[in-house]
């Protein structure tokens, strides 16, 4: 019994790191409104009912408490009609994580974490911290078809079971989200929040349409895009041998002649996927494996708080 705990604890502490959960934590117990930015509609729901906030106007019918009549708006229309309100209700977010192949990569001879790590880190640290607000948090893990999935659930017991799904996952196939987000956008009914952890290495259009019916059905959507450091400056020296990921073969260059067509090639790729992002409501940030998980979700944080005050303000 005493080894299978001890088992247990190794593996929640792999994809806990205990000063990533402290920044992140202490972060939430300072500032609880950075959190709430970062589900932008925390606990609420479509469901209409007659607490918390105000939502629309529907006209009044016979049967109707007149209590909640709105009668401001009576004296200018002559008409009577309803407040309605959104209920409160503890949110639901589902963690999209790729373990394709190309997640697999890690610079040659550091210390960094490999993509695949580093994201199921992510998804570790926000799933503990959204727990400890009496959330529900889920999992789905894909490569070209869904791995596994772990609906939402506030279980004790949820934290463990997603991190030992991440943990025996391997990544060896080539992503296709596409056609897995349209079936999980139809099983996740209930509006909450889907967070997207990916290298994107796959059709941009095809992520965002799938991304987009989430959208449809009113779910907060957030793309993590996690690139090694090395992918983003390129910089090797001498010639050196390219293995290929997701069934590319191998390719022996002069890196330095090709650096700056593939250093274009990625801003512009980085920037395209931001660009459509934003144009379909879908909150994007870029985390390179040698940035601090600390800093790099905090910053997502504070980003996040702050455009939704702003966005407040103007209501």
């Amino acid at each position: 019994m005493a080894e299978t705990n001890t088992q247990d604890k190794n593996e929640l502490l792999k994809y806990l790191d205990p000063k990533v959960l402290n920044k992140i934590t202490r972060l939430d117990l300072r500032a609880r409104h950075v959190v709430e930015g970062f589900i932008s509609g925390l606990h609420r729901s479509p469901f209409h009912g007659f607490s918390v906030e105000f939502a629309s106007h529907r006209e009044y019918v016979p049967g109707d408490d007149i209590k909640h009549i709105d009668w401001k708006v009576q004296a200018k229309t002559d008409r009577f009609y309803i407040k309605q309100y959104e209920e409160e209700t503890n949110l639901k977010a589902t963690f999209l994580l790729d373990a394709s192949e190309s997640m697999h990569y890690k610079s040659a001879g550091s210390d960094t974490l490999s993509k695949y790590a580093y994201a199921a880190t992510a998804v570790a640290s926000l799933a503990f911290l959204l727990q400890q607000q009496q959330d529900a948090v889920g999992l789905g893990i894909f490569d070209e078809e869904l791995i596994n999935y772990i609906a939402a659930s506030g279980s004790s017991s949820q934290l463990k079971a997603m991190i030992h799904a991440m943990d025996i996952a391997e990544p060896k196939k080539k992503t296709s989200l596409e056609q897995i987000a349209h079936a999980l956008a139809e099983k996740i009914s209930r509006r909450g929040l889907i967070c997207l952890v990916s290298d994107l290495f796959t059709d941009i259009d095809g992520v965002v349409r799938a991304l987009e019916h989430f959208r449809h059905y009113d779910h907060e959507v957030v793309v993590l895009h996690i690139m090694d450091q090395t992918e983003l400056d390129f910089p090797f020296q001498g010639v050196t041998q390219f293995m290929g990921l997701e069934e590319m073969g191998r390719l022996t260059i002069e890196p330095r002649a090709l650096r700056d067509a593939y250093l274009k090639e990625v801003n512009d790729f980085c920037h395209e996927v931001k660009r459509k992002c934003v144009a379909s409501r879908i909150d994007y940030k870029l985390i390179s494996t040698a940035d601090h998980l600390d800093a790099a979700l905090c910053a997502f944080l504070a980003a996040r708080a702050a455009a939704v005050r702003k966005t407040s303000a103007k209501r």
